[in-house]
């Protein structure tokens, strides 16, 4: 049987898959090893996605763009990060940002940026955490302070920026004096807008220059230094101060399905890879694949693609109903991103010596998949989630 095949799609999403699935083997995966190995930026396989509507793949017709489901997007993720990882991360926080918008911004924001964002002109990014903070929202510093024209003025200093230099929409989290004792409560969410590139690229706002990352290359991740950054009212997201919380944590439900799909990508690909080397190499006289210890460690491989991807399918399903989705999402984070890391490594010992070569594409892999299981919440900050959420209904 094929691995993460997902039953009930319609026609639509199936002509989608089948395009992009064409356009990973035949742009992405000969092209990744030399972009990764010299960490350049893909502009070409990023015009392609453009071409192809990726970037409005989730944004309503009504704005320009495709206006498919979180499945769909998911499912094209998964995709992509089978490519290379990197190149779905080019789309992670751009969908943040457009499902933000479409979900929480007023009627004048969604007119401004949507259409734009459907055809890749206006590139989203997503800033939460802090260089003295992670997944602790509430102890955010940056502060934004009102003046007496009813506009802000924003200071502080945002950390691990996807897309920090190439986006020109970043969705903002950032304290607010709300006068609020639910310190969640005082936290506000601006869309602001920025030049591409680096160092002072307005006035209060920096970008120092790009993060240099064990893997995860091509794709730039810088800071974000604001310095009395003025701010207009009408960049509030929603039109309203103090809801950011809220806001941004409905966005990382989906950017968790995100994350969920690119470790079911990284760990269909490390199945591939490991599968096809077993059946070249042979040792003691036959194929390795045909020695029981490299067969058993298959059948675990693929037993755990194939529940990750039922676990991400589900959570993206229930998302697009309209239902709660926080422990789904949690949990699929949780298991792909475990689950990918385990197949990875089972792959990489299928290849013996030859894993640890930089000609072969699993040592990429090796140094992708770490990002998961940190990447949207590590695996600690899920089990939190899922363990609060469950007992909602099992709690005495």
């Amino acid at each position: 049987m094929k691995l993460a095949r997902t039953h009930g799609l319609t026609e639509t999403q199936t002509e989608i898959l089948a395009a992009v699935h064409d356009f990973v083997e035949k742009q992405i995966i000969p092209a990744a090893p030399e972009l990764e190995r010299n960490d350049t930026y893909p502009q070409a396989i990023v015009d392609q996605m453009a071409e192809m509507g990726l970037f409005g793949l989730t944004i309503p017709q009504e704005y320009g763009g495709i206006g498919e489901s979180l499945l769909t997007y998911a499912l094209c993720v998964e995709e992509l990060a089978r490519g290379w990882m990197s190149v779905s991360g080019v789309i992670n926080t751009h969908f943040i940002v457009a499902y933000l918008l479409n979900q929480h911004g007023t009627a004048e924001q969604k007119r401004k940026f949507l259409p734009r964002m459907a055809t890749g002109e206006v590139r989203g990014a997503f800033s939460m955490s802090e260089p003295e903070l992670g997944s602790d929202v509430a102890a955010i510093r940056t502060r934004a302070v009102r003046d007496s024209a009813g506009d802000y003025r924003i200071t502080g200093r945002k950390m691990w920026l996807t897309n920090g230099s190439t986006a020109n929409l970043v969705a903002v989290l950032v304290r607010t004096d709300e006068g609020r004792e639910r310190p969640h409560d005082n936290l506000t969410a601006f869309l602001i807008e920025k030049p591409t590139g680096l160092g002072e690229i307005a006035p209060g706002l920096t970008i120092p220059g790009r993060i240099h990352k064990m893997g995860y290359k091509g794709i730039d991740t810088t800071e974000l230094l604001l310095d009395d950054y003025a701010a207009p009212a009408d960049s509030v997201l929603g039109g309203q101060s103090g809801r950011g919380f809220k806001q941004m944590m409905d966005g990382i439900e989906v950017g968790r399905v995100n994350v969920a799909a690119r470790a079911c990508g990284i760990a269909l690909r490390a199945f591939e890879l490991g599968a096809r080397y077993a059946q070249q190499r042979s040792a003691f006289g036959k194929p390795i694949v045909d020695h029981q210890a490299i067969g058993f460690s298959l059948a675990e491989m693929a037993t755990k693609v194939e529940a990750a991807h039922l676990m991400m399918v589900n959570a993206a399903r229930l998302k697009d109903s309209g239902e709660r989705n926080d422990v789904a999402a949690g949990m699929a984070k949780y298991l792909a991103s475990e689950f990918c890391n385990e197949v990875t490594q089972a792959s990489f010992r299928i290849h013996g010596g030859y894993g640890y070569s930089t000609e072969y594409e699993i040592e990429r892999l090796m140094r992708e998949a770490p990002f998961m299981l940190i990447g949207e919440g590590t695996s600690e900050i899920q089990k939190r989630i899922i363990g609060n959420g469950v007992l909602r209904d099992y709690r005495l």
